[in-house]
Formats: C-alpha cells, structure tokens, sequence
C-alpha cells in the first residue's frame, strides 16, 4: 500500500490528468553554455569552491523569461464557479528533485524557489541548492511545497533526451529539460571531426502548458526567448559580473571559415601577445572598485584574431609551447591564462636577454604546484600573526599611531617566503629596508622583536638605549634576528635597518650597507652575493620620488651592485590621499625598474599563496642572474594615513568599498576550508591560541616598570673620538704613489 508522499504523488498524478495540456519543444544550442560553465567553475576551483550546474543556468534563463511572458506564471481555477486565469504575485519555481531511497524506490518531489524573479544568479544558485540540500537530508517543510506557480525538471540527467512531463493543478506551465547530445548523424563521428565541421551538442527543452490559459504561440515564444538568453553576450555578463569572475565570458559567435594554415600564425600571435599584454588581464585589484568593468584587452580577445569558440576544439601548431608541437586552442588559452592571467600578472619582455625571458617564461608557463596542506596552515599561521598583531593594538591602544598594516597583511607571508628561500639557497643574511607603515608588524613577526619590548613602547617605556640615544618613535626603529626554516634545515641571519619619515631614503642606505658587508665576506664568484637586499616601498613613494630610479640607476655598476635586490610595493593604491590616477602618468608605478631590466611580478594582495609563489619566484631569479627584482602586491588600507585620520573624507567611493570587504586571513581561512584543506575549528583554533598569546604579553607589560631615562652608554661609546690615533704613512708608500701618477705609459705623449 502506498502511504505518505507516495500516495500524494498518486493523488496529484491523478489529479493532473484533468488539465488539458499542449507541448511546444525547442532544440537550443548548448557549446556556449558548455563553454561558460567551463570557464566559471575553473575560477571557481581556484577561489573558493562550489560548481554551477547546466541546471542553474537554465533555471536562472527560464526565470528572466517568465518575466518577459508574465502569462506563462498563471494558472486555471475556477473562482465562484466561473473560469479565471489566475495571476500570481512572484515566480515561484518548483524544482522536480527525484530522490532516492535506502531501499532503492525513487520518489519525485517538487519544492519551489519563492520570488525567484527577485533574486540576483549567485542568490538564485544558493536558494536553489538550500531546497536540494534539505530535500536529500528529508527536512523540506510543508511550505517549501506550496505556491508552486512554474515548474522545472531536468530528466537530462539520466540521459532522457525529451520529455512531455505532467502538469500539476494550481500550475500554468512546466519546462522540461533534455540531456545534451550532439545531432544523431554525428554521434558515430570522431571528436576531431567533429571540431573540425564546427558541429555542438544540442538541449532539447520543452514547454507542457494549461492550454486553457497559455496559447501555443505564447509557448514557443518563451522558448525563443529562453534560447536567445542562453546565447546573449549581456545574460553571461550578468552572471560572471555576479559570480565575481573578472573575465569576459566566452562569445556566441559564428565560425570563422579560414583555412587552418591561416589560423596557426593568429594562435601564435594570441601566445605573444598574453606574453606582452597578459598582466592587463589579469586579476590583481582585490577592491575591484570598477565592478562592471572585464579585465580585458582588444590583444588578448580571440575574436581580434579571428578566432570564436569554435576553434577551441581544434588542435593547432605551437612549436613547443608549454612543451608540445601542437595544441587545442582550449588547452593553449588556459596555460597562457593559468600563467598571465590570474591573480600574477607579469612584465618581462622589456627585458633584453633571451636566455633571461626563456628561464621566466619556463617558470610562469610550467604547472604551478599547489602548496601542501602543511605549507597552507603556515601562511595561515602567519596570516593570523599579522592580523592579529594589528587588531590587538587597535584594541588596546586605540587612536596611537602606529602606521598599521591592515589591508596589506600578506606582506607578511610573502616576506617570510622571500627569507625562507634565501635560507634554501644557503646565503648569509637578509637586509631589510622598509618605510614605517607595517614596521612594528615586521618587527614581530619577521625578525621577531620581542612582542613584551614593542608593547612597553606603546605604554610609554621607549628605552633610549634601544633606540640609541635617538629618542625616535617606536615605528622608525630597526632590529635584528635569527631566522629558522620551518620546512628546511638552514637558518639565516635577518636585519632590519632604520629609518626615518623620508620614505625612500634608506634605499641607498641599505644598498651601500649590503655591499659592505658583502666586501666583508670577500667570497667568491656568484657566492660574493651572498648578503640579500630586501627593500619594501609605497607605491606612490617608488613612482614618485627620485632616489628610487637614482639608486635603481646604480644596480648593475660594478662598484655599486649588490647581485640583485627583492623590492616589494605595498601597493595600496592611495599615496597620503592621492588615488592612482592622479599620482602617476604610467600604467603602473613599477615602470621606472624597466630601464634596469627587472621582471615586475603584480600580484593580489588577497592570494597569499600566489604572493608567496611569486616570492619564492624572484628569489631564484635574482640568484640566478644577480638582478633585481619587483613585485608589486596589490592591497588596500583599512584605515587612514595613521590611525588618527578619516580616509572616506578624501576618498568616499573607495572606503565604501574597503568598510564592507572581509579581510585576507577570513577569505583565505575560507577558501581553505571550502576546498576542504582545514576544518574550520583548525582555523579557529590558531587565531585564538595567537591571540591569547598576546594578550598573556600584554598583561606583563602592564607590570613593568618603567625605564629610568638614562643616557645611552652605546651612543656614548659610538661617539667618543679615539685618542692617539695614528694617522701618519710611510714616506716610500708616499713617494709609489706619486711615481704611479706621474709615469706616462711607454708611448704616450703629452
């Protein structure tokens, strides 16, 4: 006997058979929208998980076009007796969800998506997978059942290629959808073939209607429109725009009927060109103030080429690229997009030497290794160090300046990357060289200033021995450390210059103090560079003050170069409170390093593995070739130019942006828990044991006493003149040296 939602089934199957139906059917190319989703779930992989299905797409089509055809929203029912064509306030659409039982039966249940014509794609997909979630878990209520006004069911997924399903009372149509299979006469011919005629698989959707109510040219009208949306430019606008894919979707064309010779040397000219113009593609702004704008260049558009998405599937010749002599132009696009085109965008082909290029390109081109589960907790790790550190004096020292970091807080893993490469190679020591925002957070966290000594500054305690007797504010100060590898066996010494409020000035500084403690190690060969230069700069600093091409001018001098120095811009796309546009007249503030030949590395501040990949990256470059290098980290500040100041007075547009926007260690402790690489109480777990940490710090510091104000003994030291002091020479070095200025080499004259 057939009890519960079985017998309602029966009841509502019997019930229908006294609607008087029609069915319109409509066979609706599906390669663009194959495409499509292609594109969307291979971003959505790489950020933050989940996978959009055939099924939302259409679903999200048949909504937009109900709202264009209002009437396929009514029902019949017969009110006081008399016939009447019911209008529905909202779109309410059911979704047919055939489960299946522990004994095996199937059973078919319709529950509905309310106001669907209201909701945005990515809100529709959630509401859609909320009903199917609670339908496979059993806990549908009686009200997600109600109201139905349009249904969809998709038999396509079990291979049904057309179906005329039943209509259910109270509702005005159902729209059925079929599996994707290309036309019968090429279902025997080869994928080559198949790409080379240009033939897609079709969807074959059909409209069961009350034809009480609806007209069957009303139906097939919907279908029309339903088709025309699955083809447009502006319906996959809409969703890349919502689902926060920077890209432009792939185009509805029709196919370029050029011999496959022309079309070789356009694939090869679209290789070049993302090796030129890549970077402008590529997804590096976490702001995204400009949200309706594609990353995009006329360069990098296949169509400029003469290319459409029917060549996708066709193999062409690429003599070696990515390590093949031929390739399908699908597989070419995601390597040159996977390399130029994500959260990395790289400048390299200003540079001269082509044994330089090919080592880049191998690198950038090459399959990217995802870092271990064990690597990703330890960028957490220092991810939660920094924020935490930020927050934590917020909290406890609110309105003191401290030039924060926050907003910028992957500069910290990406600097632990840098040190912890110059470990691997065996090198001496890293030299740091920073401007004052970040300072204290580099300080604990990177060359691991003790927390208790950095909090008794805040409280007041500044040391005057510490600072040498400067009497210098607690974020100018320098440091020195040890630095161990978590994942290696080497160490190295790591040190951090100071430096005043003149942002840049210590560049040369720094410069000059490497060379002489590299002088002082007097190694030899490519070992004489063992002394790393780390230089951290603003981005309006580095655009806009001289010093910075003046000391990049000196890098390859024989008496002045260092074998190459790691410069990092926090780019945080605001100088005091000037925006980009009108601090510079180049596309980027890295440009002035191009006369040296530097590879420039722009990278989303909010993508710390691509940030420490990069890192790791410029690290073997600049012992490879002894270069300089820049990476350019793409960020935002959460707060003014000190913590005293209200940005949104100067820039309202961007602060609305920054004061909604979660911050990098949640979006990253997010994406690492979507893809399922820790578990959400690991991540909760870290922060907290961090932060108890420095709350333990703080609570001492509170104790201390303070310092007695005292004169420096190391400044006294530093600064007394040496008494007897000999300072004469010998008369007969005297007398070489004059001889060797004045003998005129054998046959010259003067």
């Amino acid at each position: 006997m057939l009890r519960g939602a079985a017998a309602a089934v029966v009841k509502n199957m019997e019930a229908s058979l006294e609607v008087p139906t029609a069915t319109s059917v409509r066979a609706i190319p599906a390669k663009l929208m194959i495409d499509n989703r292609i594109v969307i779930n291979n971003h959505l992989k790489r950020t933050r998980g989940g996978k959009i299905s055939f099924t939302h797409l259409i679903g999200y089509a048949v909504v937009q076009a109900v709202k264009k055809f209002p009437n396929m929203n009514r029902h019949y029912a017969e009110i006081d007796g008399k016939p009447t064509a019911v209008t529905p306030e909202h779109v309410n659409l059911g979704l047919a969800i055939d489960l299946q039982g522990k004994d095996g039966n199937r059973q078919l249940v319709v529950a509905g998506i309310k106001k669907a014509e209201t909701l945005r794609f990515s809100q529709f997909v959630a509401a859609y997978e909320d009903i199917v979630r609670r339908a496979r878990d059993g806990k549908l209520t009686a009200e997600d059942f109600a109201g139905v006004t349009i249904s969809l069911t998709n038999p396509g997924t079990i291979g049904t290629v057309h179906s005329v399903p039943r209509l259910m009372r109270g509702q005005g149509a159902i729209i059925g959808v079929g599996a994707m299979e290309y036309p019968a006469e090429f279902q025997g011919a080869s994928e080559e073939r198949i790409a080379e005629l240009g033939v897609g698989k079709l969807v074959t959707l059909t409209s069961t209607y009350d034809h009480r109510i609806i007209q069957g040219a009303e139906s097939g009208d919907f279908l029309r429109t339903v088709h025309e949306l699955l083809l447009d430019d502006d319906f996959f606008d809409e969703i890349f725009r919502e689902l926060g894919i920077p890209y432009e979707p792939v185009r509805w064309r029709t196919d370029n009927p050029d011999p496959i010779e022309d079309k070789n040397a356009r694939v090869m000219e679209l290789i070049a060109a993302y090796r030129n113009r890549g970077h402008l593609m590529a997804d590096i702004d976490p702001l995204r103030l400009d949200k309706d704008r594609f990353r995009s260049h006329p360069d990098l558009d296949v169509l400029t080429h003469g290319l459409t998405l029917w060549d996708l599937d066709r193999e062409f010749k690429v003599n070696g690229f990515a390590g093949a002599e031929r390739k399908k132009l699908r597989d070419v696009l995601a390597v040159l997009r996977d390399a130029y085109c994500r959260h990395i965008g790289v400048e390299y082909t200003h540079i001269l030497e082509p044994e330089q290029q090919k080592w880049l390109q191998e690198r950038i081109e090459g399959e990217h290794e995802k870092p271990t589960v064990a690597q990703q907790k330890y960028i957490l790790s220092k991810l939660n160090a920094a924020e935490a550190f930020e927050t934590f004096l917020q909290t406890k020292y609110v309105g003191q300046k401290r030039f924060s970091l926050e907003g910028a807080e992957t500069v910290i893993p990406m600097m632990d990357a840098v040190i912890d490469q110059c470990a691997e190679h065996g090198l001496d020591e890293v030299v740091i060289a920073m401007p004052h925002r970040g300072r204290l957070n580099v300080l604990a966290n990177i060359v691991g200033k003790p927390y208790s000594q950095i909090f008794s500054e805040f409280e007041g305690n500044l040391n005057p021995s510490q600072a040498h007797g400067s009497g210098d504010v607690k974020y100018h100060l320098g440091a020195s450390g040890t630095y161990i590898q978590m994942f290696g066996d080497n160490d190295i010494q790591v040190s951090l210059v100071a430096n005043p409020s003149h942002l840049e000035a210590v560049d040369p500084v720094v410069e000059g103090l490497v060379r002489a403690k590299q002088d002082m190690l007097d190694k030899e060969g490519d070992d004489r560079f063992s002394v790393v230069p780390l230089v951290l700069h603003g981005d309006a600093a580095f655009a806009g003050q001289g010093v910075v091409a003046e000391t990049l001018n000196m890098a390859l001098l024989r008496g002045y170069r260092t074998g190459g120095t790691i410069h990092i811009i926090v780019n945080n796309q605001i100088g005091f409170t000037t925006s980009p546009d009108d601090a510079k007249s180049s596309e980027y503030c890295t440009d002035v390093a191009k006369m040296v030949g530097a590879p420039i590395f722009h990278v989303n501040g909010d993508d710390p593995e691509a940030a420490t990949w990069v890192a790791r990256l410029a690290v073997d470059f600049r012992q490879k070739f002894h270069k300089d290098v820049v990476i350019d980290m793409i960020c935002y500040r959460r707060r003014g130019h000190n913590e005293g100041d209200d940005p949104s007075m100067t820039q309202p547009k961007m602060y609305d942006a920054i004061d909604v926007k979660r911050g990098v260690r949640k979006s990253y402790t997010e994406a690492l828990i979507g893809r399922g690489d820790i578990s959400l109480k690991e991540a909760e777990d870290a922060l907290r044991d961090y932060q108890g940490q420095l709350e333990r710090v703080f609570n001492e510091v509170r104790e201390l006493e303070k310092h007695p104000v005292e004169p420096s003994e190391s400044v006294e030291a530093d600064q007394m003149i040496p008494r007897g002091l000999p300072t004469g020479i010998d008369k007969s070095l005297l007398a070489r040296i004059g001889d060797a200025h004045m003998a005129l080499p054998e046959g010259f004259n003067v």
